[in-house]
């Protein structure tokens, strides 16, 4: 009988659940694989939303994974200068066929070290952030560099993990999880870049979360600091 696939997310407090639960669903629809949700304890995580998460194993009874992914949101920030987060990440990518990432879940792969001399992408609040970790930014909706796959934000979790399960299975097994999902986007607007969103909705959403990019940018020169 063939070894399972070994697939863990981590989960942490103020994920955002759809860079979880998108690849999280596509994943769980791969015969044969064990998906595995970590974080450092048992208890339930919050999300940035209403809904909350129950991990499935910590960082301790972790197996070594074949894949192991990163989620973004604004939680992030806080894991940057984590060092049992960033350790756990570092041990993991020793032996993981696969690191990868959706959204600013990349940006602590950079704070581990991980995507240094690596091309990646991320969500398009925090593109100024990757280059302080020696990564290359690219705007690829899914960047694949060598053993690296990073996804962009939230929703690219999905093109994300059929692009991943393309590579560990094959196109066909890809193709039936996209079925399954009914995985055909037709977005009533287009407004989902900012390459592409009206000038005055990007504007907006600009002065919106400025003050957590702010942040953020901060909580990135720290660790970058770290590293060096």
């Amino acid at each position: 009988m063939a070894t399972p696939l070994q697939i863990g997310l981590m989960v942490f407090p103020q994920v955002t659940q759809l860079d979880l639960t998108g690849p999280l669903q596509v994943f769980s629809s791969v015969p044969g694989a064990e998906v595995h949700l970590i974080w450092k304890n048992m208890e339930p995580v919050p999300s940035d939303s209403v809904l909350a998460m129950t991990p499935t194993v910590t960082f301790a009874d972790c197996p070594q994974l074949d894949v192991i992914c990163v989620p973004g949101g604004y939680g992030t920030d806080g894991l940057l200068g984590d060092d049992e987060v960033l350790g756990f990440l570092r041990k993991q990518a020793e032996g993981a066929r696969y690191i990868t990432s959706v959204c600013t879940g990349s940006l602590v792969l950079g704070a581990a070290g991980l995507l240094k001399g690596y091309r990646a992408t991320t969500h398009w609040s925090a593109v100024e952030a990757l280059p302080l970790f020696g990564a290359t930014l690219s705007r690829e909706r899914v960047c694949i560099d060598r053993n690296r796959i990073t996804g962009g934000g939230v929703t690219a979790g999905i093109d994300f993990a059929l692009t991943l399960v393309a590579t560990l299975v094959d196109r066909a097994t890809a193709e039936m999880v996209q079925l399954r999902l009914e995985y055909n986007p037709a977005p009533p607007f287009d407004a989902g870049s900012p390459d592409t969103a009206p000038a005055e909705v990007l504007a907006a959403m600009s002065e919106r979360i400025a003050p957590f990019r702010a942040r953020r940018m901060e909580a990135v020169r720290q660790a970058a600091a770290r590293m060096s």
